[in-house]
């Protein structure tokens, strides 16, 4: 564990640095690959974790060696992605996302040099990848510390929970929270998001 980052908790947010002793505190990840983790994204969008492994697992076997790449999705006909459980809005989104690589109207390769407003701007112009996507994109593949995502029913259940608010806080309560943990917002939503298996 970290231990700056645990202090820092400590400091500034005496509940949050409560619930570590029991989730511990888990940094952001990163892949080097950029497509997979974005049909990943658009796949998991409004769905629970075991639905979503099931249905990506599928849409995987697709793919020579399971490997996904951008012109293999644009070749496979919509209904073969369908097949997998997947919606046809979602099918039309993972088509866009490959297109916009062929063409090279969108460059992978150069996102993790630019900021995270940038990134949104770039990423946001894909259809059906709105800034949930982007913000899970920036934790779990690029690894940026400092993210929060407004729009995760989870978190937004967390920190109801923990804080003890009687019905769903607003947007402005929220922020004067997450506010205290700059610059590590992304190991935050980490320990809100495993102090929602505590019992």
């Amino acid at each position: 564990m970290n231990k700056k980052i645990i202090d820092h908790f400590k400091k500034n947010d005496p509940v949050l640095y409560s619930v570590i002793k029991n989730v511990g505190v888990h940094g952001p990840k990163t892949s080097a690959d950029h497509f997979l983790e974005l049909c990943e994204i658009i796949i998991n969008q409004q769905l629970s974790d075991k639905a979503a492994a099931t249905i990506f697992a599928r849409f995987k076997r697709l793919f020579p060696q399971e490997k996904i790449k951008p012109r293999a999705l644009l070749k496979l006909e919509a209904e073969k992605i369908r097949s997998c459980g997947t919606s046809k809005a979602k099918v039309s989104f993972l088509k866009d996302l490959a297109k916009k690589i062929v063409t090279e109207e969108l460059r992978l390769d150069q996102l993790d040099k630019l900021s995270d407003e940038l990134i949104m701007k770039e990423l946001t112009q894909v259809k059906g990848i709105g800034p949930w996507s982007v913000e899970m994109f920036l934790m779990f593949t690029l690894g940026r510390e400092d993210v929060f995502s407004h729009g995760d029913l989870g978190l937004k259940n967390a920190i109801k929970k923990l804080y003890k608010f009687k019905k769903d806080p607003s947007k402005k309560q929220i922020e004067k929270i997450v506010e205290k943990w700059k610059p590590y917002r992304t190991y935050a939503c980490r320990i809100l998001w495993k102090s929602l298996e505590i019992k």
